[in-house]
């Protein structure tokens, strides 16, 4: 009996899985190094748009990581408890959640600054070749966002 009509269901013709293995395997390696902060994967890069935008509201917070309101509420009460970053109503708007680093937040950025680094070296890939998937990824998500 000829499958080629289930072809397209295989396991291994699926884009989505080995982006969604690479992902884990990914975030598998950030544990140790995270761990050492305190953090979670989800809380590390939330961490990091934060040093560099300081203030910004949830709303944008949450576009910039591709995570919805029901993700990011209790991912930011947890690291507000941490002491890393503050939380309030915006005075313009009280619809709008203002999200801002703290003190104790912006120290944790010395700590971290090795882990790029450290990443990179668990990687196979050569300086293009991260370039090139970095590249198609976000037209991935650009798409998405699109969609």
């Amino acid at each position: 009996m000829n499958n080629t009509k289930y072809d397209a269901l295989k396991l291994e013709n699926q884009l989505c899985f080995p982006l969604y293995a690479c992902s884990r395997e990914i975030i598998k390696q950030y544990k140790p190094f995270l761990d050492e902060l305190n953090l979670t994967y989800t809380q590390y890069i939330t961490i990091m748009v934060l040093w560099e935008k300081k203030t910004l509201t949830s709303k944008e917070l949450g576009n910039c990581l591709f995570l919805d309101s029901g993700t990011l509420t209790p991912l930011l009460k947890k690291m507000e408890a941490k002491g890393l970053l503050s939380r309030r109503r915006s005075e313009e708007d009280e619809r709008n959640l203002v999200v801002s680093i703290t003190k104790a937040g912006e120290q944790l950025r010395e700590k971290a600054v090795e882990i790029p680094e450290k990443i990179a070296r668990c990687s196979n890939l050569d300086s293009e070749e991260s370039a090139t998937l970095y590249r198609i990824l976000y037209k991935i998500l650009k798409n998405e966002n699109t969609a």
